[in-house]
């Protein structure tokens, strides 16, 4: 059934006010909830990722795990797999996350609502994400009618669907909206249940590799070259009681970028074991993503205009229902700010930031 866009907006603002308000998990599923005390130096915290696998674009806490970065610093982490940002937004509001990774549209709209939330860093700012679609839908525009997989609307796949869209003259009204799990969109396109989807760098290779017909129609970061995508955040009381220990997160996760980039091989093994893709798949993705693109931040990752230039795209977009945020009430830039000075600015590539 379409969705016309008064639902649509509808829908929005109660994701908007439950990312404020609750703490849930993935698919239903509610993580345990914790009181607001900082936690021991050494103890776990908990980081909640907005996938159900974890994919390319957020493993770097997969590195930053398995080369012992977290260890060196104090820090154990638990990574919990959940549906999507949405989801991730509202377990660090309630209590059931200390940090959260997710792209920034639900945390937009969480600080936007009057939710204590503050990003403290990126995973990769910029997008890494394709439109892909079977041999009969040639462009964007063929898409009129069709079937396009989201995970749930204002989450990142389903605004990058609206931009797709967008591009080719479409709004949310002249498609279907099918619900998918991020880990569910290869199989989706395959079977015919959707005609298009939001595919991270290493699904579309492998969804194009074995399935002769699929194909790219959209980059997101071809149309969207000024928007910022991935985020850490935490809350701000989190934040004030813990200061210490989201510099020394952020510290292990500035570190894992830069290994990424000096260390393929060894990088391809432990994302292909994260990810669940074979190491060809990812060695291909890798080339995409940190050969080529660079998406992984080695410094700060946090451009004040990227952001600024992505709030205002929201609203463009329908996605933002009540006034953006000034960039000091979203971002606190002072963890990474403190990580990057004690391990030294990393310059002499113009792609680095």
């Amino acid at each position: 059934m379409r969705r016309p866009a008064r639902r649509l907006r509808t829908a929005l603002a109660a994701l908007a006010v439950a990312g404020t308000l609750a703490g849930c998990g993935a698919f239903g599923d509610a993580p345990s909830q914790s009181g607001g005390e900082p936690r021991p130096e050494g103890q776990a915290i908990r980081v909640g990722l907005p996938t159900g696998v974890t994919s390319f674009a957020n493993a770097d806490l997969a590195v930053a795990i398995e080369k012992g970065f977290l260890s060196e610093v104090g820090l154990t982490v638990e990574a919990q797999n959940l549906r999507s940002g949405v989801s991730v937004v509202q377990g660090v509001v309630g209590g059931a996350l200390e940090i959260g990774a997710a792209s920034i549209e639900p945390v937009v709209n969480a600080s936007a609502g009057g939710g204590d939330v503050a990003v403290i860093g990126a995973y990769t700012d910029k997008l890494t994400v394709s439109a892909v679609a079977p041999a009969d839908v040639a462009t964007a525009a063929d898409l009129r009618g069709r079937q396009v997989g989201v995970q749930e609307v204002g989450a990142f796949r389903e605004v990058m669907t609206r931009l797709v869209l967008q591009s080719a003259g479409l709004t949310p009204n002249d498609v279907q909206y099918i619900p998918v799990d991020a880990q569910s969109y290869n199989s989706a396109l395959v079977d015919g249940r959707i005609q298009n989807a939001i595919l991270q760098t290493e699904q579309a290779i492998a969804v194009q590799r074995d399935n002769p017909g699929m194909h790219t129609i959209a980059e997101l970061d071809s149309i969207v070259p000024e928007y910022h995508y991935g985020t850490y955040f935490v809350s701000r009381a989190w934040l004030e009681a813990n200061r210490d220990v989201a510099v020394r997160f952020m510290t292990a996760l500035t570190r894992a970028h830069r290994f990424m980039y000096e260390n393929k091989d060894e990088t391809v093994r432990i994302v292909a074991a994260t990810t669940q893709f074979d190491e060809q798949v990812i060695s291909q993705a890798y080339d995409t993503l940190l050969t080529q693109k660079a998406v992984f931040p080695v410094n700060t990752g946090l451009d004040k205009a990227r952001i600024k230039a992505t709030m205002r795209r929201m609203g463009e977009l329908g996605i933002l229902e009540n006034e953006p945020p000034v960039y000091e009430q979203l971002v606190d830039a002072g963890p990474v700010i403190d990580a990057v000075d004690s391990l030294g600015v990393q310059a002499g590539d113009a792609r680095w930031r």
